[in-house]
């Protein structure tokens, strides 16, 4: 039972059974967020979407449970239960039976498999409520949830709105709590995946207390509110996305772009119970997050989509029209993706801006730093001239990136690193004359071991062909404070 719980969910199902469906979870908001008068009165009420498909018995009625006893019952109009054709039996006539003591519960049913997507969109329809707010299945609001998620939209309809979402561990189901200091705001690579950042300190400085809204350049996707006329001002999700994956990150840039405000709120905190992998599966033979990714290329990201592209490969598929959607784009007067990026994600390191972008070659071997994502790390691989997992930058203070993992050498290893901007093992100086790269903090330089198979440092020697590289597009008038190839890093020595 156990391994099978596991198998189905890609989560302890076994520990997930053993706990109440109405467990009690402290309350750990800030004392800003509870004090009187804090939100308005009168908040207009909201119908909650949950997406669910063969989702387990305990984790998707904690979820329902969840809303129902933390949330004040004149806020909630309905929490709508969109089926993606499960065909679990305890998610047919049992699960009725059980919600008719619960009114304010409807299940619909999708006839065919529609992907998160779609039934997100399916659930939007049916609702009557002035705002939406989106749930996934396996999700515990705690208390004070909801209000100021409201309260933010009443303010301003254009608001879209995250909670802070807290960890549930899959293995034991513990709820992990982010503490005020560690809580992070949405990003993307150029790759198009989302990640999680910590506050810009620009950010920080705008806001008087930590528990005020925090702005933020991207949505997680899965939990926020949204008022409902904005929403469909927005043109919603792309028809032309298929299952999941894009609508995040389109639905982020076009609020940004198009007037709105992206915020989370550190006095909603909703936990998420996050798995390593997904439990199920998908007949369709296409990548349809790769074509959904093309889609929000296309028509939202101008001439940055191009690196995008450079990270598949320049690989392009067919992604089909998206004329209608650049059309609404057009029509809503939306600013330009370089506005998004100066303005509301600064930090993003644009590779025509880096010192070097492109292939790391070493010119004994003609193998290349080759990006491995799981686990994380950097190998070598014959150079293939086509960018994609062979796409490397190199930062203005010196650093090896790859999106926000930085090249690291810790005295043992080569590795990948989530970048911490403070040099140290991750300080690195490429000498045009001998084609070295040197390791500032150890004074060692990169090569290539015996075997050719991995990234080692060394003492620097210039006679050792295997420590030369190439690094395409270098430009070390980019660096900060350099000066041509005796760059500030020859200070350090």
């Amino acid at each position: 039972m156990f391994d099978k719980g596991w198998e189905k969910n890609a989560f302890n199902q076994y520990a997930s059974d053993l706990i109440s469906l109405h467990r009690s979870l402290p309350d750990i908001r800030d004392d800003w967020c509870k004090e009187p008068g804090r939100y308005q009165k009168d908040l207009p009420s909201t119908d909650v979407i949950i997406c669910f498909h063969n989702e387990a018995w305990s984790t998707l009625l904690r979820t329902v449970h969840s809303v129902l006893d933390r949330s004040p019952e004149e806020l909630i109009e309905k929490i709508i239960l969109v089926d993606d054709f499960s065909d679990m039996p305890h998610l047919g006539k049992e699960l009725e039976d059980y919600l008719k003591a619960y009114p304010k519960v409807i299940i619909l049913r999708a006839p065919k498999r529609e992907g998160l997507i779609r039934a997100r969109l399916l659930g939007a329809r049916y609702s009557k409520a002035p705002i939406l707010t989106f749930l996934d299945s396996h999700c515990e609001c705690t208390i004070g949830w909801l209000e100021p998620l409201l309260d933010r939209i009443a303010k301003n309809s254009t608001n879209v709105v995250c909670p802070v979402i807290d960890n549930i561990n899959s293995e034991t189901l513990q709820y992990h709590y982010t503490k005020g200091s560690a809580i992070q705001i949405g990003g993307f690579d150029w790759g198009l995946n989302f990640d999680w950042n910590p506050i810009p300190e620009r950010e920080e400085k705008r806001r008087n207390n930590s528990a005020e809204p925090v702005y933020s350049p991207t949505m997680a996707g899965g939990l926020f509110s949204i008022d409902r006329n904005f929403f469909e001002h927005l043109g919603t999700y792309d028809p032309g996305f298929n299952i999941w994956g894009a609508e995040n990150l389109e639905l982020s840039f076009k609020t940004w772009m198009c007037g709105g405000t992206l915020e989370i709120l550190p006095c909603s905190r909703v936990g998420h119970l996050f798995r390593d992998k997904s439990p199920y599966k998908w007949k369709s033979g296409e990548n349809v997050i790769k074509k959904n990714n093309f889609r929000l290329a296309e028509v939202w990201m101008d001439e940055y989509a191009k690196y995008y592209y450079q990270r598949i490969g320049n690989f392009i598929g067919d992604f089909g029209d998206v004329s209608r959607r650049k059309e609404l784009r057009k029509r809503l007067g939306c600013k330009s993706f370089k506005w998004y990026l100066t303005n509301i994600y600064p930090e993003l390191l644009i590779p025509d801006e880096a010192v070097a972008y492109g292939e790391i070659k070493n010119k004994f071997t003609s193998l290349c730093l080759d990006f491995q994502s799981k686990p994380l790390a950097v190998n070598l691989w014959p150079c293939h001239g086509t960018n994609g997992n062979q796409f490397f930058t190199m930062s203005k203070i010196g650093e090896i990136r790859r999106d926000e993992n930085c090249l690291d050498y810790d005295m043992k290893n080569v590795t990948l690193y989530k970048c911490h901007g403070m040099k140290g093992n991750q300080f690195w100086n490429y000498n045009t004359d001998s084609s070295q790269i040197r390791h500032v903090w150890s004074d060692t330089c990169l090569a290539v071991n015996e075997k050719k198979d991995k990234l080692i440092t060394e003492k620097c020697d210039p006679n050792r062909v295997w420590q030369k590289w190439y690094m395409e597009n270098y430009d070390a008038k980019k660096l900060y404070g350099s000066h041509g190839n005796t760059s500030i890093m020859t200070s350090l020595k």
